[in-house]
């Protein structure tokens, strides 16, 4: 049953459980530490949504070996950049509701010259990350 409170993806993710339920996850200081300790689980067969706000390139990239991640825009542009090896591919978000789907295992980064907010559904199991 819904509280009386409505939550918003800036300060309340939600854990997409594999038994088809939702789980709001308060986001604090410690969030990513204890998300990254295991102690809110193994997120297996899990998806994590969250929303995101960058005003500047990544500056890192990241790969998620057990699942596809889907990346909605949902204001200003981002072009996601694929690593595929000798090459990267990218595709461009320009305008709200565009999105892009995330293959398992495929290692990528965004970029962006202006302020803009994404929504994630990650199955972040296992994710790596390595420096741009």
């Amino acid at each position: 049953m819904p509280n009386a409170t409505t939550p918003n993806l800036a300060s309340t993710y939600v854990r997409l459980r594999n038994d088809v339920t939702a789980e709001l996850l308060t986001v604090d200081a410690t969030f990513w530490e204890r998300i990254s300790t295991g102690q809110l689980g193994s997120f297996h067969n899990e998806y994590l949504v969250t929303m995101h706000s960058l005003k500047s390139d990544w500056d890192m990239w990241e790969m998620h070996p057990n699942g596809d991640e889907i990346v909605c825009l949902l204001s200003g542009s981002v072009t996601f950049v694929f690593d595929q090896g000798k090459e990267h591919k990218e595709i461009s978000l320009t305008k709200s509701g565009d999105y892009a789907v995330v293959p398992k295992g495929a290692w990528h980064t965004a970029r962006t010259t202006v302020e803009s907010t994404m929504l994630f559904i990650t199955a972040g199991e296992g994710t790596e990350h390595r420096p741009s």
